[in-house]
C-alpha cells in the first residue's frame, strides 16, 4: 500500500499532493494502557436517551459521543479516506457504541485527520452543515460508502487527476469532490450544491483542519489512521481486536 504523509499546515491543506489509492495504518505509543483492579460502574444516561444519543463538539475540534464525564476517554483520529478506518467503522464501532459508550464508562471522540488530499473535500463537506450531532453518524455512513469513492476515482483515470493537479490550489477540493462523487453523497444528506461549494472554498477551515493534523502529530505522534488515544495515551492499535482488550483492562468490563 502507498503511504501518505499527513497534510501539514505549513504547506496548507489545499496544496494537494498527487492522488493515489491505498492507505496504511500506524501509530506510536509511549505508555501502556491503564489497568483497573475492578470493573468500573455503569453510569445511567439522561432520561429517555442512550449515551450514544449525546453528541457534542469539543474544544479540540472533535465530536464526542457519550458521557462527558466518563472515566475512560477514547479519541479516534480518523481519516475519511482511510480504508482501515472504514474497516474499524464496520467491524468495531457498533460494539464500541452499544457495549461501551452506552455503558457510560467510555466516551468516544472523533477527530478528523488529513491523511491525504481526498480528506480535504471530504471533511469540508462533512462539517458543512455545522451540526455536531450528525457528524459521527455522517462519518460512519461515509466510511460505508468509501469503496464507491475509490471506484469513481479509478474510473476517472490519470488524466483527470493530472487536471486536478493543474488547477489553482483553492479549486482542487471542489474538483475532487465532483470526480469522486462526494458532492452527490453529501447532497443526498442535505448539503445542497451551493452550500457545498461555499464550504469547499473555505480556506480558513481547511487551514484549521491542517493545523489540527499537525497538532495530533506533535502531541500524540499520530502518523497514520486510525489512531486511538485512551486517556491521553496513543495505544498503537488500529483495529477493534486490538482496542477492546485495552478498554476491558482499563475497567470497561
Amino acid at each position: 500500500m502507498t503511504r501518505f504523509r499527513p497534510l501539514r499546515a505549513a504547506a496548507l491543506a489545499l496544496a494537494l499532493i498527487p492522488v493515489a489509492l491505498g492507505l496504511s495504518a500506524c501509530g506510536k505509543k509511549d505508555d501502556a494502557a491503564a489497568v483497573a483492579d475492578t470493573a468500573l460502574p455503569k453510569v445511567a444516561p439522561p432520561a429517555g436517551k442512550q449515551w450514544s444519543d449525546v453528541i457534542t463538539a469539543t474544544a479540540d475540534g472533535g465530536y464526542r459521543m457519550g458521557n462527558p464525564d466518563a472515566p475512560l476517554k477514547l479519541v479516534e483520529y480518523g481519516a475519511l479516506s482511510c480504508s482501515h478506518c472504514a474497516a474499524f467503522s464496520a467491524e468495531g464501532f457498533p460494539h464500541l457504541r452499544d457495549q461501551y459508550v452506552n455503558s457510560g464508562r467510555v466516551s468516544y471522540e472523533l477527530r478528523f485527520f488529513l491523511l491525504n488530499p481526498l480528506d480535504v473535500p471530504a471533511v469540508l463537506l462533512a462539517t458543512c452543515a455545522n451540526t455536531p450531532e450528525t457528524l459521527i453518524p455522517m462519518a460512519e455512513q461515509f466510511w460505508a460508502w468509501q469503496p464507491t469513492m475509490f471506484t469513481n476515482l479509478k474510473a476517472a483515470g490519470n488524466d483527470v487527476m493530472q487536471r486536478v493537479q493543474a488547477l489553482p490550489a483553492n479549486q482542487r477540493p471542489a474538483m475532487l469532490a465532483r470526480v469522486t462523487g462526494m458532492n452527490d453523497f453529501f447532497a443526498q444528506r442535505g448539503i445542497a450544491t451551493e452550500q457545498g461549494s461555499t464550504c469547499l472554498g473555505d480556506i480558513g477551515h481547511a487551514t484549521a483542519l491542517a493545523n489540527a493534523t499537525d497538532k495530533a502529530t506533535k502531541e500524540f505522534n499520530v502518523t497514520g489512521t486510525p489512531a486511538f488515544i485512551l486517556n491521553g495515551r496513543n495505544e498503537d492499535v488500529a483495529s477493534w481486536d486490538g482496542l477492546e482488550p485495552l478498554l476491558q483492562k482499563a475497567g470497561a468490563r
